[in-house]
């Protein structure tokens, strides 16, 4: 493709203002096709990428997290590796080929090239269990060795013999989390050498499960579905309705960090872009958590959402970046857009 001319770093968000009305096309159509017409595949101009220190495994990672279970489990978004690469993203996150599909082998060839120069997550459910059950021992050694196999399929499917961290995956039980069963499979993963750091997604139950592994002391990694307005339900594909908004939730937030729990949101800007039967799109529904400053930024909603959590207590934004236009926009909102909060 012909390539975009440079341009200065100051006028970045200057064209990535411009993505806001690819944005609404998005939120009310989902053409994606009008996406891509935008796409120049250049990262000329673009801002430097910033970095935060990811709890306690010292490692600098980037503010926007490649997330590339949905978007490398058919190989749709292979082409975007490299470019975010180069751009400054490091960390990579990925998950087994039993929910993502073909993603951890689509990553291989990419990590063969550059795995010594990023930080690599993978994940995996350790059982199917509720939010408020009990786990007792055998249950919990079945799941430890579910988990296990897993991983061991995932070194297998990304072609290496270690990984940075390895995720309890969609996790939503504190009993698991307290699981020293599960605990003693990582540290036993550790000691082989194929992994470095125990970490968990969840988005359901968000608050007890970070508390809890808060509590272990045990976890250096933890993402969360967590918006401007608090926490956001998967399952339901809605916010919870406790009356907390991000703000609110800074205690907890903040007791994960304390811990050295390094905290990477997802889900940010999921509740504004809606679902089918509500005519895709809600682009103002956190509108009343910004203030007049960023509400007259020249930034898309998703953008706001994305900048908003990342100065509020994330130290990153795992995002599924599938064509150059989200990913573009994301790369804005994890940098230049961070002047909006200092």
């Amino acid at each position: 493709m012909e390539q975009e001319p440079q341009l200065p770093r100051r006028s970045f968000l200057q064209r990535a203002s411009m993505l806001a009305v690819a944005t609404g096309t998005l939120l009310t159509t989902r053409d994606l096709k009008a996406a891509r017409s935008d796409a120049s595949m250049s990262i000329d101009g673009w801002p430097e990428m910033e970095y935060r220190t990811l709890g306690n495994t010292g490692f600098s990672g980037s503010r926007l997290v490649f997330g590339c279970g949905a978007a490398l489990s058919r190989g749709q978004a292979n082409h975007l590796l490299e470019p975010a690469f180069d751009a400054g993203m490091n960390v990579f996150d990925v998950g087994f080929e039993g929910y993502y599909a073909d993603a951890e082998k689509n990553l291989a060839p990419f990590l063969k090239k550059h795995g010594d120069d990023v930080f690599l997550i993978s994940k995996a459910f350790a059982g199917d269990f509720k939010s408020g059950q009990s786990i007792n021992t055998s249950q919990a050694k079945s799941a430890a060795r579910s988990w296990s196999m897993a991983m061991d399929r995932s070194l297998a499917g990304l072609g290496v013999e270690h990984m940075d961290a390895y995720y309890l995956m969609g996790v939503n039980n504190v009993d698991l989390i307290r699981s020293e069963e599960l605990h003693e499979a990582f540290l036993t993963a550790k000691a082989a050498g194929k992994v470095s750091y125990y970490g968990l997604s969840t988005h359901e139950n968000a608050e007890n499960v970070i508390l809890a592994a808060a509590h272990t002391g045990w976890f250096s990694l933890a993402q969360i579905a967590i918006t401007p307005a608090g926490w956001y339900d998967w399952g339901t594909r809605s916010m919870v309705d406790d009356g907390q908004s991000m703000m609110a939730l800074r205690p907890v937030l903040d007791a994960a960090r304390d811990a050295g729990i390094g905290l990477i949101g997802m889900k940010a800007g999921r509740f504004i872009a809606g679902r089918r039967f509500l005519s895709w799109g809600k682009p103002d529904a956190f509108n009343e958590y910004y203030n007049e400053r960023l509400l007259a930024a020249p930034l898309t909603p998703f953008q706001r959402s994305y900048a908003y959590v990342l100065a509020n207590g994330l130290d990153a934004v795992n995002a599924d970046m599938q064509v150059w236009t989200h990913m573009r926009e994301n790369f804005a909102a994890a940098t230049s857009a961070q002047r909006y909060f200092y």
